[in-house]
């Protein structure tokens, strides 16, 4: 297929650049624009961006122009990277001139009729953009530590049934944005508060595990109870997890279910899913962000430590890349999805 031109919005961001850094040699997404600030608008990428990637910055891209948010685009699909203080009325104006966002930050996340996707658990409801009052769309994907919750519970509560979910997050620091967190609030500590965290982790897998009823998507019914912390590590947020089924289940079949775990994206074979979504990992210690945070290219839920709870039923650890599949390459897997299933040209 020929390659579809897309922008990237918030574009010398975290987010932004991990857009860039994943989007390069995409089989059919082209980098064509680059949008960010008004101070940046109109000088070379290069010159306005502090590169913080694990890859150099990729030549064609360190010579482009950026463009504000003011500036009209040409690109189909636009991938937002956002600050939630400027992303609301930017994404909504954009959607209104027809192009497609999919973003990455919060601001439409619990609109009623905003998607908020992860493609292995709700490609159906991509299906409510075409009730959204756009000529374009706008689809998100969830918080970061939602996004390793959701995975998890998806195949359980398909399995089990789910009455109730207790976590526990130890965020890595690179979720707070560079520069990060200062070195002296964080260093040798944990800071057990994260503002707005609690809340998004609270009420965002409902709406994931939810179904459509006509143009809003009600959210699944279970409680979740989520304490959020900032910890010293760099990349890849730690979840402790407990739930309480609606049908008994044991340690042998939870990992079953888990580990065989798949959906759309993997029927599909899209570019950036990774075949197994979900990894089971059989160590005692293990995940840990130091050694299994790149695994399968950051785009897994990795789940270990599973084992009876004496209050709920079943226990666990979860981990993964909270700048990857947490955020800008859960925003690729959504685009993919999207197009994958023809919306982009419905």
């Amino acid at each position: 297929m020929n390659q579809i031109p897309v922008a990237v919005l918030g574009a010398t961001g975290t987010v932004g650049q991990k857009f860039i850094a994943l989007l390069q040699g995409h089989p059919y997404f082209r980098i064509h624009e680059l949008v960010a600030s008004p101070r940046s608008a109109g000088k070379p990428y290069h010159e306005v961006c502090r590169w913080k990637q694990e890859i150099p910055m990729p030549e064609e891209i360190a010579s482009k122009v950026v463009k504000t948010t003011e500036d009209s685009l040409e690109s189909r699909v636009l991938f937002s990277g956002l600050d939630s203080s400027v992303a609301g009325s930017v994404e909504t104006r954009y959607a209104e001139q027809g192009h497609a966002v999919i973003s990455n930050s919060k601001n439409h996340r619990m609109d009623p009729d905003v998607p908020l996707i992860i493609p292995e658990i709700n490609p159906d409801h991509f299906e409510i953009t075409k009730k959204q009052p756009y000529k374009g769309a706008i689809i998100t994907n969830s918080n970061c530590s939602t996004m390793f919750l959701a995975m998890t519970l998806a195949p359980l509560r398909d399995a089990f049934g789910i009455e109730a979910v207790q976590v526990t997050t130890m965020q890595a620091i690179s979720g707070a944005g560079y520069p990060g967190v200062p070195s002296m609030d964080i260093l040798g500590n944990v800071v057990p508060y994260i503002s707005g965290e609690e809340d998004k982790v609270e009420t965002e897998a409902q709406k994931i595990l939810g179904s459509i009823n006509g143009d809003r998507i009600e959210p699944a019914e279970f409680a979740v109870s989520a304490q959020c912390t900032r910890v010293p590590v760099f990349d890849g947020h730690t979840e402790s997890l407990s739930i309480k089924f609606q049908k008994k289940a044991t340690v042998d079949e939870v990992k079953q279910v888990l580990s065989g775990f798949k959906g759309m994206p993997q029927e599909a074979e899209l570019h950036s899913a990774p075949k197994h979504p979900i990894e089971v990992m059989e160590q005692e210690d293990r995940p840990q962000p130091a050694r299994d945070v790149w695994r399968n290219k950051g785009m897994s839920a990795l789940v270990g430590r599973i084992r009876p709870c004496s209050v709920l039923d079943m226990k666990m650890m979860i981990m993964g890349h909270n700048t990857v599949r947490g955020a800008a390459g859960a925003a690729i897997l959504n685009g993919e999805a999207y197009v994958h299933l023809g919306y982009l040209d419905s």
